[in-house]
């Protein structure tokens, strides 16, 4: 026997209250003058490292190095661009434009010594100023004593053994894709009805990078390395009738690996070649277990 709910007007009517209770906590209409804030921000999530599987093995190459006495090569980083040409215009690029970055942070954990080269907008400015004198670390004597500059000496600027340059080559948005789409329920319209939708999708990455040496321009390794990314979404539905008022729910979740990560990944996993080369490391099972890398098998 159905269980008896109220009249449908009654239903509405409950709804609409209820939407109204819950619209102060939605939308502030006022600040608070002791932070002077509208609302507080959702979310205390703590800050946590942005690792991904294979920065243990990096910082693995940095023990390896302490250890054996190695003086790591000074490194700088180019250029590392988004080359796929994949945007909208809603989101924007489709790819991390930080590639560089990524390079950078990936070095330092494998001990490597970096020279800055990507953005030298301020040695460049405070170079020219203190080879015109003007520059100080002691500006509060400024007039008071003939020699309070910064000066410049011959050879002060360490110079890069290596440089990495490449790009961001490919993204491959539908690999394969899958799902499931069922709708079930009795002949009977004013009987429940039930849906059922499940996807999946693969997409990859790919990235392309060479170590070159800075004195002769020589390429002294490259890799082209590539990653599947998986995401999945599943939702469900019911649709009745209850004595003349309708019911219909759903709900469902969806999740995607972060194709930015990805591309962090596959930076790490460049980096660790080039520097495991640099070291000397004659097996990279040592810091980099076949279990979790399939180069390595």
């Amino acid at each position: 026997m159905r269980p008896s709910l109220p009249h449908g007007r009654h239903v509405a009517t409950a709804l609409v209250a209820a939407g109204l209770l819950t619209l102060p906590g939605c939308a502030a209409t006022g600040f608070q003058r002791s932070t002077g804030l509208y609302a507080a921000p959702m979310g205390h999530a703590p800050v946590t490292r942005n690792d991904t599987p294979y920065s243990p093995a990096l910082t693995c190459l940095a023990a390896y190095a302490r250890q054996n006495g190695i003086t790591p090569p000074r490194i700088a980083v180019g250029r590392i661009a988004d080359m796929t040409g994949k945007s909208d215009q809603v989101t924007g690029t489709q790819l991390t434009q930080g590639a560089s970055l990524f390079a950078m942070t990936a070095f330092a954990k494998a001990g490597e010594r970096l020279v800055e080269r990507y953005d030298t907008a301020v040695p460049e400015i405070e170079l020219r100023y203190a080879g015109g004198k003007l520059l100080s670390d002691t500006p509060d004597q400024a007039g008071k004593d003939a020699e309070n500059h910064r000066h410049v000496a011959v050879g002060q600027i360490a110079g890069s053994q290596y440089y990495l340059v490449g790009g961001v080559t490919e993204l491959n948005a539908n690999l394969r894709s899958g799902g499931l789409d069922g709708t079930g329920g009795a002949v009977n319209p004013l009987n429940p009805k039930g849906s059922l939708q499940a996807t999946t999708y693969v997409m990859n990455v790919a990235v392309d990078l060479r170590l070159v040496d800075t004195r002769s321009q020589e390429v002294v390794k490259l890799v082209s390395y590539q990653k599947q990314v998986v995401g999945r979404q599943i939702s469900l539905g019911v649709f009745d009738f209850f004595n003349g008022n309708i019911l219909d729910l759903s709900g469902g979740a969806s999740g995607a690996e972060p194709a930015h990560l990805a591309v962090r990944a596959l930076i790490e996993r460049g980096v660790f070649e080039f520097v495991s080369g640099l070291y000397g490391l004659k097996d990279p099972k040592t810091c980099l277990p076949s279990a979790l890398d399939p180069l390595g098998s």
